[in-house]
Parts: structure tokens; sequence; C-alpha cells
């Protein structure tokens, strides 16, 4: 009996895909990747095998951008067929680092006087944020940085600063000069009645304490405005 010749089976059009897109990341970074590759490129990762073109495609049309698969939660990125707990976690990782590496990469030699001195050393601090987040930035007599100090933490405008966190803060750090950040999950980077009133609530407090509030920063996305410079602080 004639051995029976064994079919070849023709090559995949995604054979070597994985390969090729990696080796065009390397050679040319993301630069004319479309958001959809790139998402397809993480998924590699977190995907070992298979075709994950779909599912990048599937992700892109459920969040609406790329912008809205890094800033969805665990149980959101869960809840798209064929995202599995492995993919979520690397996929909430990358702001997170995004956001680490902003902070490494900031530093402050001197005074924190200017607004934009300000700017670079909060915004990582909100980078990629869902949550309303207020921090504190504790600063010397001479406007030098002592520590930034994360006040609370809420769910989409519903974070509290409250009188006795921030002045037990302050305290704590020995800090002379102090400046409130907070962010607008809405994307609009404006002060609400309620945040100047409690910074108009806090400033006398802090005085008494021997501490000056010197601005109140209210952060969205990449915006970032300044109570001070918008005159509210003025006695």
């Amino acid at each position: 009996m004639a051995d029976q010749k064994r079919e070849k089976k023709a090559p995949s059009v995604h054979t070597g895909h994985r390969k090729r897109t990696k080796d065009e990341f390397l050679a040319n970074g993301l630069n004319g990747l479309p958001d959809h590759k790139v998402l397809e490129l993480l998924l590699f990762y977190a995907i070992p095998q298979g075709d994950v073109n779909p599912l990048a495609h599937t992700l892109m049309e459920h969040f609406g951008s790329l912008a809205g698969v890094f800033h969805a939660t665990p149980e959101q990125l869960m809840s798209v067929d064929g995202v599995g707990y492995n993919t979520a976690v690397l996929i909430r990782l990358i702001p997170a680092v995004a956001a680490r590496y902003l902070q490494a990469n900031s530093s402050f030699d001197g005074q924190l006087i200017s607004t934009w001195q300000f700017r670079e050393l909060l915004l990582p601090l909100f980078f990629g944020q869902r949550s309303e987040l207020a921090y504190l930035v504790c600063m010397d007599g001479k406007s030098k940085l002592i520590v930034t100090k994360k006040l609370g933490e809420g769910i989409a405008d519903t974070v509290r600063i409250t009188a006795r966190k921030v002045l037990e803060t302050a305290l704590g750090c020995n800090a002379t000069r102090v400046a409130l950040a907070h962010n607008h999950v809405s994307g609009v980077a404006l002060w609400s009645d309620a945040d100047v009133d409690t910074t108009l609530y806090l400033k006398p407090l802090l005085q008494a304490a021997g501490i000056e509030l010197v601005d109140h920063f209210i952060i969205a996305n990449d915006d970032m405005v300044s109570m001070a410079d918008s005159g509210l602080l003025k006695d």
C-alpha cells in the first residue's frame, strides 16, 4: 500500500504577524501605528497564542478609544468576551507605569514658586486616574518642597477634603506653606462653588496655625487651573 502524502497546510495570513508587529515597533516606535494595533501589540503579552486583532477592535469599539480602554476598571474590562484576569491586569498596568515614569522624571531643586512648577509636580500624580483624588503639597518657609501627601480618594467627584486632615498633614511635616490640589474626573478644569467654599474655609484655619495656603489647583486630564492666579485667594 502506497504511503499517503501528507498535505502541507497553507500558511495563514497571520503567520509571523506578531513578530512583524514587534519589529515595526522596535524600528519606528508607535509612529504610524493605529490605536487598535497598539492595543494588539500589548495583547500579545497577555494572550500568548492566537489572533488578538478581533479582540483589540472589540475593546476599541466597546470603550470608544485607546484612552477609554486604559481608563476602564478591571471589572469593565473582564466583562468583554475574551478578556481574562491577566489581560485586565496588564491593561491597567500601562497607565500606572506611565504615571510612575512621569513622577520619576520630575525633579524639583529649589523653590516651588510658579504655577508651571506646580503643574510639573502635580500632573503625574493624577495621570490616568478615574477617581477623584486630593493632595496637599507641603513646603517650608522658602517654598521648597517637603513632601506631597494624598489627602483622600473618592468615586467620581465625591472626594472630601476635611480641615482636620489638612491641618494634621501640614503640621505633621512641619510645613509653613501648603497648596491643595484635586482632580475633576468630568474632564473640566473649573472649580465648583463647593471647591471655593472649602478653600476659603481652610485658609484662615491654616493661617491660625502659622501655615499659609498659597493655592488650590483643579486638574482635569492635562489641564490645570489655579485659584490664586484667578484672584480667589486674595484677602
